[in-house]
Order: structure tokens, then C-alpha cells, then sequence
């Protein structure tokens, strides 16, 4: 096994690398883009491609903007110029890249090309030791755990911190919730009794909102969002996977202007209400409000727009709609080990980013029945483990009405909003009402929730 190894290649893309790097010396944020993604010199194959990177990175670390003179300068101050192909090589990087807009492609495929040619060294490993009869199965099978596991966790995201740069973090973040004297501390949902709940919404967090389908949660999510984009004009990111960017936009201008979404829809509006349409656009026009339209995206996809939206607009908050509609690159796993993945994968994405993440998730055919609870969450009780905040929506059906008395359509729908977890906080139910035709949550009004 280990001469079937030898007899081949491995697993590199001259090309690939080239363009990586002509984008690195054409495009000083190319630079900031492949840091942010953890390329490293051993992701290079080439010894030439390695040590210009690693010029790049001195060169950066040093505040010098790299460019083919800089970087030439400093191969020959590290006495790898002939090495790194000469003079000439580094000038040739320059005119092999279409656009350096796409060095997040370059730099995940030669990163995905490291990662195979790791893989390649375990499994020529591994190969070898099962001849080696000094060592038992067992201990083998640890080994190559360990192989692996050392692989998933450089590829993860990570801090090296003293506690004393913690600590003043620390100090800064409680002085300034003493200053807010019990205000919000994070971003606020413009649901008041929900922010006397959790604070608002707190960075690294990662936020469930879940319900059987129709119940709201795409209008809750909505609503929130867009008090937090259009309101307070924080950056918001919203990654749709099942509606279209158009169909999400009608909505939010329905909710905004309080204008009926079938008469949006339709072209049916008064004069009254084409006004109220008008001026809500030109609110929402300015707003900070991020909409990524992909659907049948699968995970790798989103965690890159998600950094890149965090990278380029500082957006402050991620929601995504929705959990069961993101997919995972290796097909061939059960479904609820691909949501286990994902699930842990968007958590540590929030921390990563430092922003809060919350994902929209369906419920069982068994919260119809009964009030949901986390044993409700479909396909993986990950998400119950990894969710720092689980919100439950719960619609509560009025009683029927005698034959004789007239049905109708029901304008306000009451809807309990369940806080069923928060690792940081209590937990209660807080009554809202739904304005379908608006698609519009509001707090239930007392008399209503008092004759409930």
C-alpha cells in the first residue's frame, strides 16, 4: 500500500497556487482575506510557493504592504531568492490570475488540497503500521483517532490567550453593563419583554427559533431582524434557503408599512396605502440589511459568506432560515449526523465570529399536539446541546365557536413565545398575537391576555 502511495503525485494544483499567490501581491485585501482564512505556508506544495508565502506573511507582519518588489526584497534578506524560483518566478505570479476577487476560491482549494495530502501521509501511515506486528489493533486505532482528530482541530478556529488579556475584556464589558444600569447589553429583539429576558441577543451566541411550519417563525425571525437593521441600523446578515430575496423583501415592506401582503402582492393598493409603501422604502433603502439567496446551500458555502459578510460590512448578527435546508458536503452520512455537524459547526461559528447566529428550526409532527419542548427538535438532540438560547413558538388555537355564530378569518392569532432554554438566563413564555395579513408579531394585548 504504502509503494501505491509513492507511485503517485500528490494531491496539488500548480495553477491553483500561482493564482493564490498573484492575488496576494496584486491585492493587499486578498492578503487580509487569506489570513482570515488560516492559509498557511505547509498548504503550499511547491517549495518556490512556500517560501514567497511565507515572505508575504513576514512582510505583513511587519506592516509592509507585500508587492513583487517587497517580497523579493525580503526572499533575498531570508537568502531564499534562488530558491523561491528567482526574481523572475515572483514577477510571472502577477500575470496568471484572472481577478483577485476570487482568492477565497484559490485559497480553500489549495487549503483543500493540504488537507488531502494530510490525509494522504495518515493513510500511507496507517498502511505501514498494520504490518508492524509490535503494535496492537488497538493502540493503532488510537493513533490514527489522534491523526484525525489533530487534523479537525487545526482546521478550527482558535484563541491563545494570557488571562490577563482576558481579564481586561472582561473588566470592559462589566463596566460597561454597570453604566447601562440592567439596560440591554446585546442587540435588542424590539420585543421588550423578551430583551427583560436575555439582555438582547449576546455576541458568540448561537440561537434556535423553532415551530411547526406556518406557525411564524420566518415572521418572527423578520420582524427582529428588521427592527435591528432598520431601527437601530446595525449591520444584519439573513440567508435565505427557502424563499426568494424577492419574496423576502415583500414581506418586510408588508410588516414595515402594515400594508396586506396580497395586496402587495397583487399591485392592489389605495393611495393610503402606496404612501405608507413609499416611505417604508425609503427607510429600508439605507438600511445595513444583508439578504444571501442560495438555496440548496450547503455548509462550507455558508461559513465563507458568513465571514466574508462579517469581514467586509462588520455585520453584527447572522440569521438563517433555515436548519433542515443547509447541506452537508459528505451525502453519505445519516441525516441527523449531518445536522449534529452542522449544528456544531454554526456554534462555533458564532463564537468565531463574535456575533450572534440564530437559525430557524422545524419541530416534529408532535408539537401539533402539545406545547413544544426541546425533545421536539427535529432530526439531532445536538441542537438542544449546542443552542445557547432555544425560543419555541406555540400557536394557541381560540376556542371553536357555536355552529350558529359566524366564523371568519382571524386577524390577531395568539401565539406564546417560549423561552425553553437559556444557558445564561431564566426561562419563561412571553404571549405575542400574529397579524397574518401583515405577518407581523406584537405583544398580546392585556385584556386579551388576561380573558386567555
Amino acid at each position: 500500500m504504502a509503494q501505491l502511495f509513492r507511485d503517485k503525485t500528490p494531491p496539488h494544483d500548480d495553477d491553483l497556487e500561482q493564482a493564490a499567490l498573484g492575488s496576494l501581491l496584486a491585492d493587499y485585501e486578498a492578503v487580509k482575506t487569506a489570513i482570515q482564512l488560516r492559509l498557511r505556508p505547509v498548504d503550499f506544495y511547491s517549495r518556490a510557493n512556500i517560501l514567497i508565502y511565507e515572505a508575504i506573511m513576514s512582510l505583513d507582519s511587519k506592516n509592509v504592504r507585500p508587492d513583487i518588489q517587497t517580497v523579493v526584497q525580503e526572499l533575498k534578506l531570508m537568502a531564499k531568492l534562488d530558491e523561491a524560483g528567482g526574481a523572475s518566478y515572483v514577477s510571472s505570479l502577477t500575470t496568471v490570475i484572472p481577478s483577485s476577487a476570487n482568492i477565497e476560491y484559490y485559497t480553500q482549494m489549495v487549503k483543500n488540497y493540504s488537507m488531502k495530502r494530510s490525509l494522504l501521509k495518515v493513510a500511507s501511515k496507517i498502511g505501514v503500521s498494520v504490518y508492524d506486528d509490535s503494535k496492537d489493533s488497538k493502540e493503532m486505532l488510537e493513533d490514527v483517532q489522534q491523526n484525525i482528530f489533530e487534523l479537525s482541530d487545526d482546521s478550527q478556529f482558535f484563541s491563545n490567550r494570557t488571562i490577563r488579556e482576558i481579564l481586561g475584556e472582561t473588566v470592559e464589558i462589566l463596566d460597561s453593563a454597570m453604566k447601562m444600569k440592567g439596560a440591554i447589553t446585546g442587540i435588542s429583539s424590539g420585543f421588550d419583554e423578551l430583551d427583560e429576558y436575555t439582555s438582547g441577543f449576546q455576541r458568540d451566541e448561537f440561537i434556535i427559533i423553532g415551530a411547526r411550519p406556518s406557525v411564524g417563525k420566518t415572521a418572527l425571525a423578520l420582524n427582529i431582524a428588521s427592527h435591528i437593521a432598520f431601527h437601530q441600523k446595525i449591520p444584519t446578515a439573513f440567508f435565505s434557503l427557502e424563499m426568494s430575496d424577492i419574496a423576502l423583501v415583500q414581506r418586510l415592506i408588508s410588516s414595515e408599512a402594515m400594508v396586506k401582503a396580497q395586496n402587495l402582492r397583487k399591485g392592489v393598493l389605495s393611495s393610503v396605502d402606496y404612501g405608507k409603501v413609499v416611505n417604508v422604502m425609503s427607510v429600508i433603502d439605507a438600511a445595513p440589511f444583508h439578504i444571501v439567496d442560495m438555496p440548496n446551500m450547503k455548509l462550507l458555502d455558508l461559513r465563507a459568506q458568513a465571514r466574508k459578510l462579517k469581514a467586509q460590512q462588520d455585520v453584527k448578527i447572522i440569521f438563517i432560515d433555515y436548519l433542515g435546508l443547509i447541506g452537508h458536503e459528505n451525502s453519505s452520512l445519516a441525516r441527523y449526523e449531518q445536522i449534529s455537524e452542522i449544528s456544531r459547526s454554526l456554534k462555533s461559528l458564532a463564537r468565531e465570529l463574535h456575533v450572534p447566529i440564530v437559525v430557524l428550526c422545524q419541530l416534529t409532527r408532535d408539537a401539533q399536539r402539545e406545547a413544544p419542548t426541546l425533545a421536539h427538535l427535529r432530526d439531532s438532540g445536538s441542537i438542544e446541546q449546542d443552542a445557547d438560547l432555544v425560543l419555541f413558538l406555540n400557536r394557541i388555537y381560540p376556542k371553536k365557536k357555536k355552529e350558529d355564530e359566524p366564523q371568519g378569518p382571524i386577524d390577531a392569532i395568539p401565539t406564546d413565545l417560549i423561552i425553553a432554554k437559556q444557558r445564561n438566563g431564566p426561562i419563561g413564555v412571553i404571549k405575542l398575537e400574529l397579524v397574518a395579513k401583515y405577518a407581523k408579531f406584537a405583544p398580546l394585548a392585556k385584556e386579551n391576555s388576561n380573558g386567555a
